[in-house]
């Protein structure tokens, strides 16, 4: 039999504070700190405005363990911001460093409209995460502007499918390229063999009959001297301008080279993006998502087991509850803290054989309590790419639980 618990649409939204409150003489004229921000702006404030090297620059100096996945030492720096010890300054001093020149513009701003007019104009200049750091910062800001700018740069990651696509482009127009390039230097070069060819005899011709003038004709030799030290010298020349174009070829060919290389490698990472991808459509067109009277038999791996879903959207979760009992799955749910106890968590995990999370739609310290208690009392989880029917389907075709790693 699953359990559902309830979880409140509205309760993803943004909290009604972005800002903590402060007495006037402590907040007047002086820009907010990291730590007084919303913990809903930590994550994309270290995702977006610090470099993964920064960042694990940031988490050596605060003593904290550095190991594991880029996406774990993420989550170290989201803890960070919002501790309260002295440690979160070093993170805060690191973001001024990095981005001092669009805090000192931003310094300009008395009004919340120029601190929005500002944002609009990094924005329009590709400096979003300088502008996105100082105008959450501004001591002008409002929530209501931080909400604006939030949802702005949030809304800046669907624009990542259309840029992969024109790398696409742009990677087989380098190719085209390149394959042009290698022809006509091969062309270039079978001339210069040519040419140098026709040189080399033609300078044999000419030292032969120089000997033989120079043998019969002694009064003649400085005129045919001179005549033939010409027709040599052009040779040389010709020959010099020849190697010269053949050297700027060849550099030209290495360039082209380099930038394929380069967008070869950018398109092996789209290409694992797509093989993802594709291996969800395959699970959904397999029927992991098919209607109930498509009689497709579950999984032998999955029947009598029990599933627990922590995070997801409210309105997705009717779809999974349904594909799960009909693969013969017990289907829990807990929401990673919002409206649900916490402390609801352990026990929970301790009754199922199967743990899931979506990676786009859990807090961080929901993600990281339910590894910790997997590994604890040895149960399998899997991180989910989305929260979509999809990604749940891909998820549960072909698996059967093992202990987590």
């Amino acid at each position: 039999m699953s359990v559902t618990l309830r979880l409140d649409p509205w309760a993803l939204r943004l909290p009604p504070r972005m800002i903590e409150p402060a007495p006037p003489e402590q907040r007047a004229g002086r820009r907010t700190r990291i730590w007084e921000l919303s913990a809903h702006l930590h994550c994309s404030i270290v995702g977006t405005c610090l470099s993964t090297a920064e960042l694990r620059q940031v988490l050596a100096k605060a003593g904290m363990v550095q190991g594991g996945t880029e996406h774990e030492r993420h989550g170290q720096g989201v803890l960070l911001a919002g501790l309260r010890d002295g440690r979160a300054k070093l993170l805060h001093k690191a973001l001024d460093r990095r981005h001092r020149l669009a805090i000192a513009r931003f310094a300009e701003a008395r009004r919340l409209e120029d601190v929005r007019g500002l944002w609009r104009e990094a924005a329009r200049q590709g400096d979003i995460p300088g502008g996105y750091w100082a105008a959450l910062t501004h001591p002008a800001t409002d929530d209501a502007l931080i909400r604006e700018i939030f949802g702005e740069v949030h809304m800046l990651s669907h624009l990542v499918g259309a840029a992969n696509r024109a790398d696409i482009r742009r990677l087989s127009e380098l190719e085209a390229d390149n394959a042009r390039l290698r022809e006509k230097l091969a062309r270039q070069q079978e001339h210069l063999r040519h040419d140098i060819t026709a040189r080399d005899a033609r300078i044999r011709e000419l030292s032969d009959l120089l000997a033989r003038r120079i043998a019969e004709q002694p009064r003649e030799e400085a005129a045919e001297a001179a005549t033939l030290t010409g027709l040599i010298a052009g040779l040389e020349q010709r020959l010099r301008s020849e190697s010269n174009r053949r050297a700027a070829l060849e550099e030209r060919l290495a360039r082209a080279t380099e930038n394929l290389e380069q967008e070869r490698r950018r398109n092996g990472a789209l290409a694992s993006d797509l093989h993802a991808l594709t291996e969800e459509l395959q699970a959904v067109d397999a029927g992991f998502v098919s209607r109930p009277d498509d009689a497709q038999p579950p999984p032998a791996s999955l029947a009598g087991l029990t599933l627990l879903y922590v995070g997801g959207r409210a309105d997705k979760l009717g779809h999974l509850r349904t594909l799960s009992e009909r693969l013969g799955l017990g289907f829990l749910h807990h929401d990673g803290g919002i409206d649900d106890r916490s402390g609801l968590l352990g026990g929970l995990v301790s009754r199922v054989d199967l743990v899931m999370f979506p990676v786009d739609c859990i807090s961080h310290q929901a993600a990281t309590a339910v590894k910790r208690l997997c590994r604890q009392m040895d149960k399998p989880f899997v991180p989910l790419r989305g929260s979509g029917t999809a990604s749940f389907a891909a998820a549960l075709q072909g698996r059967s639980p093992r202990p987590a790693a």
